[in-house]
């Protein structure tokens, strides 16, 4: 997640019904090929990987990100998560970038270069923000470049080298809501993060949304909040 979104949501990240449903569906995304260590780049507080840890038969992660203070370990369930501003190279199995390419402005070179450090068997497993005509003063605020649709982020894999094997879209089942909201406030959007502290019965509702939406998912290619793809070396 997003280091500028930590302190926004504090504790409640883990209750958070978008961030849950993100990593629940990352999960059912890469299924059993996820391997036993991940690299995570991008990592901000490291929810995504503390969730596979927790959750998965993941046994190691190493999170980057260079807004990290200092190279630090901790120990979850008995596994291990190291944080860490950059690294050289990887033996991971699989590689995660949630919403980082965003960011990037070359983001083709940047996915490249961790192409490079990573081994030919791994897999990536990425995600971004769908759709350019939902920017808002969210992304300003977190200081994306642009947002995608599923071809373009395809293409994007593409020029780095790497093979897109699958690509969906989700937060389909919230997409009309969001969509609303956006057309609700074009005229007098705030440069702010649009994600907050809800209560318990608005995180329950949009949470179950979201678990309906991932017997479906993978076969979504036309709409959602979240473009997802797959990659893998080439052979």
């Amino acid at each position: 997640m997003d280091v500028k979104e930590i302190d926004i949501l504090g504790d409640d990240i883990e209750s958070h019904w978008y961030y849950r449903s993100k990593a629940f569906a990352l999960s059912q995304l890469s299924g059993q090929k996820i391997g036993r260590h991940i690299l995570d780049v991008g990592a901000g507080s490291g929810f995504f990987s503390r969730f596979l840890l927790q959750n998965t038969e993941v046994e190691k992660s190493v999170c980057v990100d260079p807004a990290y203070l200092s190279d630090h370990t901790e120990v979850i369930n008995g596994k291990q998560i190291h944080f860490v501003k950059s690294i050289e190279s990887s033996d991971a199995d699989t590689i995660l970038m949630t919403d980082v390419l965003e960011h990037i402005e070359d983001d083709a070179g940047f996915l490249r270069l961790y192409a490079e450090k990573t081994k030919k068997s791994s897999r990536f497993l990425i995600t971004v923000p769908a759709f350019q005509f939902l920017w808002s003063g969210h992304d300003v605020f977190l200081e994306h470049y642009r947002r995608y649709t599923l071809r373009q982020l395809e293409d994007t894999v593409r020029k780095s080298g790497l093979i897109p094997t699958f690509g969906c879209y989700y937060f389909a089942n919230v997409f009309p809501i969001a969509c609303a909201m956006r057309l609700l406030t074009f005229h007098r959007q705030e440069i702010k993060s649009s994600l907050q502290r809800h209560s318990n019965s608005v995180n329950g509702i949009l949470t179950l949304l979201c678990r309906i939406e991932r017997f479906y998912m993978r076969w979504n290619r036309f709409f959602g909040l979240t473009a997802c793809c797959i990659a893998e070396h080439p052979t």
